[in-house]
């Protein structure tokens, strides 16, 4: 029930001013943004910019973007101070900044203007640190955290608060783990990664040996090994190899709930989209896309740029480049074609049915006819 003593829109009014008032941006201006993306720009080089926002929602000190043309209409209507367009968009306005690619300028001003993401600063003392672990120098740990024995954590690394990181482990410099991550023994981290909230890294492979009935254990006592420039979402689990490495690739990004088994491979600068599953000692090449919900069974072998399609199940190896979708994955081509057969399907039991009945129709007929010659 509203309370009479609260004007109407309080909450509301006070939702949207947290909104709009956050992030922060430190104040620049438009010929500052223009010349970091190498755009082409036209209008009042001295216009003050102090945030980024859609093209709906962006205010005369906002910084937007067109990155789809199916928005275009928007620039009409924004009041977005300066805009971040495509060179060869039609058209001419004195807030437009052209560039190469709006998307990849709008990451590059947000990557340099915003504030850092809000996070520890120095060591807590709640959190619990073995002596013998070895931290760099600027390196930030949240309450609750717990390092354990022989860890070596370098320079500028940032851990949030509850984050777990098991006896050995070694971390690169500038890698930030956010809260509740648990980083298992003898993992190994490299520069620059970021692990979102609730990533598990390390933990045992799904490996059983079954003999009279029973399932019994197989102790994964390989490590992983996650290279430099990774990103990895939120809910995501990575499992130790059975036996030697479980390896992610320099600069791959893997989205939220995914899971990678033991002992697979994955190559660098490839796109994992949210929850893909990959079994056990897969190997995967360079620059690979997985659409959402995808996967691949166990112990086989991708090449170079093998992108598989949503909801698609690779089931036996393949090289790039090369589109795969559909249950079990296909080339691009040959799924579409048996897409549009199994459409045709209905019709095709329609027709025998008709045709069948027909037959069945004309078979007494022609038996009396049989009859008359003899």
């Amino acid at each position: 029930m509203k309370d009479p003593r609260i004007p109407g829109g309080f909450f509301l009014a006070r939702l949207r001013a947290r909104l709009y008032n956050a992030p922060a941006m430190p104040s620049t201006t438009a010929g500052e943004i223009a010349d970091l993306v190498e755009g082409e720009f036209r209008g009042d080089r001295s216009r003050i910019i102090t945030g980024a926002r859609s093209l709906s929602d962006a205010g005369s000190e906002d910084l937007s973007f067109l990155g789809n043309a199916r928005y275009q209409g928007a620039l009409t209507t924004t009041r977005a101070g300066v805009v971040l367009v495509n060179r060869g968009l039609e058209g001419e306005s004195d807030r437009w900044i052209r560039v190469a690619d709006p998307y990849f300028a709008l990451a590059t001003v947000l990557g340099r203007f915003f504030s850092e993401i809000p996070g520890p600063r120095g060591i807590s003392p709640q959190a619990r640190i073995d002596s013998t672990a070895r931290l760099g120098q600027d390196v930030s740990v949240g309450a609750f955290a717990s390092i354990g024995a022989d860890v070596m954590i370098e320079d500028g690394v940032t851990i949030h608060d509850g984050v777990v990181i098991g006896e050995g482990v070694r971390i690169g410099q500038g890698a930030r783990i956010y809260p509740n991550c648990v980083i298992y023994h003898h993992s190994l981290i490299g520069s620059r990664c970021i692990l979102q909230a609730g990533v598990v890294i390390g933990s045992d492979g799904f490996g059983f040996a079954t003999r009279d009935g029973r399932h019994h254990k197989i102790p994964q006592i390989g490590i992983v090994r996650i290279e430099d420039d990774v990103d990895i979402g939120a809910g995501t689990t990575i499992d130790r190899a059975a036996l030697g490495e479980t390896v992610i690739g320099a600069g791959t990004k893997i989205d939220n709930l995914v899971q990678i088994g033991h002992n697979v491979k994955i190559g660098k600068g490839c796109l994992i989209v949210a929850q893909v599953g990959i079994a056990g000692s897969t190997e995967i090449g360079d620059y690979c896309v997985f659409a959402g919900h995808s996967g691949a069974s166990g112990h086989l072998r991708l090449g170079n740029r093998v992108m598989v399609g949503a909801k698609s199940a690779v089931m036996k190896d393949y090289e790039g480049p090369v589109t795969l979708a559909g249950t079990p994955a296909r080339p691009l081509r040959e799924h579409l074609k048996s897409e549009a057969l199994s459409r045709k399907l209905p019709d095709l039991f329609a027709r025998v049915g008709r045709l069948e009945k027909s037959i069945a129709s004309e078979t007494p007929m022609k038996r009396e006819n049989n009859a008359d010659d003899e």
